[in-house]
């Protein structure tokens, strides 16, 4: 009787689990179609601009361009992404700034992406041999047009694979927007949580969505990479 008992209960609670599963794979799935995906295309696309300029200023030979971005890019690099997170959304209300959630994640993402991008940009135009430049400048080009026409693109194909896999890691770190009260994917996993104490398979299954997400992910970057490759004399 007691196994039969123990039996019973095991399928009830595997069954009220599966239901769990199922319930909150929307609520989910909705917070990452509204916040997570948003959260980093905007804060990839807003990075890319800000390391661009970056990278144009670190390899500037003007002190007055390069010292701010190596103090920029440096202060980023060197203190955690939570904590920039945690300034932006409760420090600067002390000062009398007070910025949104949404906002907030934004800005301090861009912030990060800004930082990292900007020296893998930076080391894709310096991997572009001189003697592009000089080929540039022997018909006339301005230095500004031979790095808009010539050396950005090459730039372009060998920083792909880094700044895809920084994409893809933006996508993981949007969940510490949790943090800060956004309802991406998994501020709606601890929400679910918290009401029905099942922490594991929720937040498994949070686990699981991201994986998905950066596995698609992985896939269109191979995809990528194989067509920028077909432009690479063998």
């Amino acid at each position: 009787m007691y196994l039969q008992s123990n039996m019973i209960y095991t399928i009830t609670a595997n069954t009220e689990g599966w239901e769990l599963f199922v319930n909150s794979l929307l609520p989910m799935i909705t917070g990452a179609i509204e916040y997570t995906i948003p959260l980093t295309l905007i804060s990839f696309v807003l990075g890319l601009l800000l390391a661009l300029l970056t990278a144009m200023m670190r390899i500037s030979k003007s002190k007055l361009l390069n010292a701010p971005a190596v103090v920029y890019v440096s202060a980023i690099r060197g203190t955690p992404l939570l904590v920039q997170l945690f300034i932006i959304f409760y420090g600067l209300p002390t000062i009398g700034l007070t910025i949104d959630p949404f906002p907030s994640a934004i800005i301090a993402f861009t912030l990060n992406v800004g930082a990292y991008a900007s020296e893998i940009i930076r080391a894709s135009i310096l991997s572009v041999p001189k003697g592009q430049w000089e080929a540039a400048m022997t018909i006339g080009m301005s230095r500004t047009t031979a790095l808009r026409r010539i050396v950005l693109p090459q730039a372009a194909r060998v920083s792909v694979p880094p700044l895809s896999n920084s994409f893809i890691s933006l996508v993981k770190d949007t969940s510490l927007a949790s943090l800060i009260l956004v309802t991406e994917l998994f501020r709606k996993a601890q929400e679910i949580a918290a009401r029905t104490y099942d922490f594991l398979l929720l937040y498994v299954e949070a686990a699981l969505i991201y994986w998905l997400i950066c596995f698609i992910l992985s896939l269109v970057q191979t995809v990528i990479e194989r067509r920028l490759d077909r432009y690479v004399a063998k």
